[in-house]
């Protein structure tokens, strides 16, 4: 942290956009690379790559690595390693289209989650956004295609693993060097994915320069690029306004798919996307008019 004043609320939510976009990105340019690269050793190229970049960032930052660093780091970048796998099998096994939105589930995850491991209340609207989740699933299961395939149901324990990532980071780190914990997740990810390349069974592929792409792509813009705005930036919003922000993650895979790769929903699978998006959205907006009340309520206090 610095003496130096916050930046601008609309520089702030610039970068945050800027940030989901790339994200976005990510759901149509990791589709393009595991038709060609099998997805594991998409994740151990992008990774490796990333770890590389910030190994560069961090070179006047590494005399203040210890061990309490590596093992935090080590304990998030668990997490985000088996987040990146679910997240590449489920990207080649569905359409970029659903997979963003199931992917947002993540927000009703987290609530879920606190509640077996902590015993957090869950609360009605998560409750009422689970069921609409639900509702949506079903929808989108019967919906034409293969209905819930195995693509979907990796992209939604993706999910899982996104709101275990999130609990983690939480829970986990202190007052760390947010550049050098990234740096350790990045390699231990790595790490996970080598052991996936080895351990699964690799089919013949051939490299090809949009699948190069796609890793550049991957491995600068939605992993370090996004990473370090998120750290900059994040910290003058809310929670929950972060949230809201992150949603528009699925928008962008949405056009995408339709745009760019010609993918095309049925009426009943566009109804369960956008009652899963609901599910998804619902909570946040509770919590921030919750918010706005509260802060209203101090400042007529504080008159």
């Amino acid at each position: 942290m610095t003496n130096h004043a916050p930046p601008a609320m609309s520089r702030v939510y610039l970068f945050l956009v800027l940030t989901t976009f790339f994200w976005g990105g990510s759901f149509l340019f990791t589709k393009i690379g595991v038709t060609v690269i099998p997805p594991q050793l998409f994740v151990l190229t992008r990774f490796i790559l990333a770890t590389a970049i910030m190994l560069v960032v961090c070179s006047r930052r590494l005399h203040r690595f210890d061990s309490g660093t590596l093992f935090r780091g080590m304990t998030v970048g668990f997490a985000l390693g088996l987040t990146n796998l679910s997240f590449v099998f489920g990207i080649q096994g569905t359409s970029i289209s659903r997979a963003g939105i199931l992917n947002n589930l993540f927000v009703l995850f987290i609530p879920v989650i606190t509640k077996i491991v902590w015993r957090d209340r869950i609360g009605r609207v998560n409750i009422v956004g689970i069921a609409l989740a639900v509702a949506g699933i079903v929808l989108l299961a019967t919906g034409g295609g293969n209905g819930f395939n195995r693509g979907d149901l990796l992209s939604t324990f993706c999910a899982v693993m996104i709101a275990c990532h999130i609990i983690s980071v939480s829970k986990v780190l202190k007052n760390d060097d947010v550049f050098l914990i990234t740096f350790v997740q990045f390699a231990t990810v790595s790490v996970i994915a080598g052991a996936a390349t080895l351990l699964l069974p690799l089919p013949a592929f051939n490299v090809t320069t949009p699948a190069l792409f796609s890793i550049f792509y991957c491995a600068v813009f939605p992993t370090v690029l996004c990473f370090t705005l998120q750290n900059i930036y994040q910290r003058y919003v809310t929670p929950t306004r972060a949230g809201l922000i992150y949603t528009l993650d699925p928008v962008w895979s949405l056009i995408a798919g339709f745009s760019i790769l010609g993918e095309r929903l049925s009426g009943r699978e566009w109804l369960g996307c956008g009652i899963i998006f609901l599910a998804a959205l619902l909570p946040l907006l509770y919590r921030l008019s919750a918010e706005s009340r509260l802060i209203n309520f101090y400042f007529k206090r504080s008159l």
